[in-house]
């Protein structure tokens, strides 16, 4: 392609998006527009974010709550973050509960305070709303429009600016319904508003609030007071004016046109506005600063400056500039807040509740969500001085722990660590050991005597890897009675929420997710292995345990096991060989889930017909039977955990499908969800009595990746090429990573 067509091709596009986008408009076309849509043209900056959120949609994940519903916006990938927001669901919905009592009350009248450890995604949080805003700012339904001032030329009007004429006479102008749509060379000044000014504001607020009712009344909305519809106007649009540089235009236009109010509408033009991050609109991101986060300038100052139209010669114009002033109908994010020294941000205190900051020249009208980030320490200090009692009623607290369950914080380090961003293959199971880790560094001992009497034994002997797999998937010990296990599934909620109430909660110290991922790109670094292989993280974790003087968490009080970090490692070892074991097992096909499976629902047949104290066919003669009691004791023998009776046990298994059938009354029966610990169990049994066998197998494979394959028969080497092509397929092992795997399980287990 030549590249003259190409350029025709490209700006015949840009063109037609311009145009699609109704990028400008005259103010009676923007009020045509309004007419179409008058609650997304009449939103704050708050219902604004909430419908951003309410966008993308969301859905309902599993928590050790229950369920809860998590906002699709903070799944949504950007430039400079390739993964979700993972976890965290507690922080949406409290953000989302925030906005909405900000659009009820129909200002926004508090900042919005994310506290939390360091390294907790608070700053994550704000940027996937960012980003959010951005790409919702693109569509339709998300446009935005501000306010723009323009002046036609002296050629175009002659003997006249486009004001101020002599009465009587009759110019160019007088056929131009708007100045709007001129062309550049036509114009001798455009003048935008910083603030980005709604443009409703250059209707008078008397006659706007007709305006927005009756537009509201037609499109059975209501009459915008939230008792007669579901839309609420806000304080801002109902009653914001336009900023001093824009008053001051408008009235000096008014003036020039002897209160011609639609000669006056000729020169606003609409412009619509993207939310930017880079650029700085409608979202800015305040670091720790001095200085007070808005300021003005002077752009005109006496009748010498021959660029103003001469209507504004004797007008004295400021600009005002400055982070609050370019996130304006958006958000604005105060990173680290409490880092800075209390009179650089005292002005929040009437900021937050009126909305207002006054400059000398003027005082700012700002309608933007306002959201700080700090971290614990900070904030206790904070909470301490006097001035916090002012503030106190002006912020809303929201807490952001660190995760307390390993797989949501793998998901963190699976978005980051990959082949490309370590320069080799991530083995199976590297990041979910540092995952499971971390997430043991974090955990609280349980407090007993919050709990019954009854259950205060049975809590006070939950184990840290125990209440790890609790919070997970609802893992309970397999040294439990169905009776205690029924009982602590009970109280996984109750544990979860156990520290909420106090200042050191569970989740609030602990090794973070920065702090893990510098370990795992350390550990990409380790040239024993050519992979990224669990065994070097295991290694790198290790060797952070021994750096008391760096990482404070470290500095812990161990209790009954809690805060033992250098053991957490060789329990995350323990449940690193569990899985390579299982891996490798169920690789070499020695046994097939389908026969576990088979075995497990012919005895729940069994034991459901004794239950119910019926007979039930022999599969072999045809004969009605009693269910075979010596049967149902082998399996028995293997499943049921030690000291269970066998009567209680198998009431217990009918309970528990009861109750999973009442959740899921259209799901198949899925006996290995169900049953976990049994299936586990099983597998144990067999294995333990093929070690011999399966050691054997596990060696042929070393050969097999050694330089002794030549020692191995044909169909020796047949399974084992099965063996690694499953376990590669199914698990993503390389032939590097599965022999380290392979080796460390033989060393650890098989000698």
């Amino acid at each position: 392609m030549e590249a003259k067509g190409y350029l025709q091709e490209v700006g015949a596009q840009v063109s037609a998006d311009f145009v699609k986008n109704r990028s400008i408009l005259s103010f009676e076309e923007y009020l045509s527009l309004f007419f179409t849509d008058p609650k997304g043209q009449s939103r704050n900056a708050a219902q604004y974010l909430r419908d951003v959120m309410d966008h993308y949609g969301t859905e309902l994940v599993p928590h050790p709550t229950g369920t809860i519903r998590r906002f699709k916006v903070f799944d949504v990938p950007s430039a400079e973050h390739d993964g979700r927001v993972a976890g965290q669901e507690e922080v949406q919905n409290a953000l989302y509960r925030i906005l909405g009592n900000f659009v009820r009350a129909g200002r926004i009248n508090k900042l919005i305070m994310l506290h939390g450890p360091n390294g907790s995604a608070k700053s994550s949080l704000v940027n996937a709303l960012k980003q959010g805003m951005e790409d919702y700012s693109r569509q339709a339904q998300g446009a935005l429009y501000r306010i723009a001032w323009v002046f036609p030329s002296e050629k175009l009007i002659k003997g006249s600016i486009g004001f101020g004429e002599r009465a009587g006479a009759k110019s160019a102008e007088d056929d131009l319904t708007t100045y709007a749509h001129l062309d550049a060379e036509a114009l001798d000044l455009r003048m935008p508003c910083e603030l980005r000014d709604h443009p409703l504001f250059a209707v008078p607020p008397a006659e706007r609030k007709g305006l927005l009712e009756g537009a509201l009344k037609k499109k059975g909305l209501g009459n915008g007071d939230g008792a007669t519809g579901d839309f609420l106007l806000s304080d801002y649009v109902r009653e914001g004016e336009l900023c001093a540089k824009c008053r001051r235009i408008y009235t000096a236009l008014l003036n020039a046109y002897g209160g011609d109010y639609l000669k006056v509408l000729r020169h606003v033009q609409v412009e619509r506005f993207y939310v930017s991050r880079r650029y700085q609109v409608g979202t800015v991101t305040v670091e720790p600063q001095m200085s007070v986060d808005a300021a003005a300038q002077q752009i005109s100052a006496d009748r010498t400056q021959l660029n103003m139209p001469a209507a504004l010669h004797s007008t004295v114009l400021f600009e005002p500039h400055g982070p609050l002033v370019h996130a304006n109908r958006g958000l604005i994010e105060y990173a680290d807040l409490l880092k800075r020294p209390l009179e650089a941000f005292k002005y929040l205190l009437g900021f937050s509740e009126t909305g207002e900051v006054p400059l000398e020249p003027f005082v700012l009208q700002l309608d933007e969500v306002l959201i700080a980030s700090s971290n614990e320490k900070h904030l206790g200090a904070f909470k301490e001085l006097p001035d916090f009692a002012s503030f106190k009623g002006r912020i809303e607290l929201v807490r952001v722990p660190y995760l307390r369950r390993y797989k949501v914080e793998q998901e963190i380090y699976d978005a980051q660590i990959t082949a490309t961003s370590v320069g080799k293959h991530v083995a199976p199971h590297a990041t979910e050991v540092a995952a499971m880790w971390a997430v043991l560094t974090r955990l609280k001992k349980p407090i007993p005597d919050r709990y019954p009497a009854h259950v205060k034994p049975l809590v006070d002997q939950v184990a840290p890897v125990e209440k790890l797999h609790l919070y997970q998937e609802a893992g309970v010990p397999a040294r439990l009675s169905s009776a205690n296990t029924k009982e602590l599934l009970k109280l996984r909620e109750e544990m979860y929420e156990e520290s909420d109430a106090y200042p050191n909660y569970e989740g609030r110290s602990g090794a973070s997710a920065r702090e893990i991922k510098t370990a795992l790109f350390n550990a990409a670094q380790n040239p024993d292995y050519k992979c990224l292989h669990a065994l070097a993280v295991l290694e790198e974790l290790h060797a952070l345990c021994k750096d008391k003087s760096v990482y404070e968490f470290l500095l812990q009080e161990v209790m009954d096991g809690y805060h033992d970090h250098e053991t957490f490692v060789r329990v995350v070892e323990g449940e690193y060989l569990d899985r390579v074991d299982s891996e490798v097992r169920d690789s070499m096909g020695l046994v097939s889930e389908g026969q576990y499976r088979e075995l497990v629902e012919r005895y729940i047949q069994s034991v459901s017909h004794w239950v119910r104290g019926e007979k039930m066919r022999n599969r072999v003669t045809g004969e009605m039977e009693k269910p075979d009691e010596a049967r149902m004791a082998e399996v028995e023998a293997i499943v049921m955990p030690q000291g269970e009776a066998p009567a209680d046990f198998r009431r217990g298994l009918i309970a528990s499908i009861g109750a999973h059938r009442l959740d899921n009354p259209d799901g198949a029966m899925d006996y290995p969800r169900i049953f976990p610990d049994m299936f586990k169990r099983l597998r144990d049994h067999y294995f333990e009595e093929r070690k011999r066998v399966l050691r054997k197998n596990k060696e042929n494979v070393l050969k097999y990746l050694s330089e002794d394959r030549n020692q191995l028969s044909a169909r020796e080497q047949s399974q084992v090429q099965d063996t690694l092509k499953t376990m590669a397929e199914r698990y993503g092992y390389c032939e590097f990573c599965a022999k380290d795997a392979i080796l460390f399980l033989m060393r650890q287990r098989y000698t």
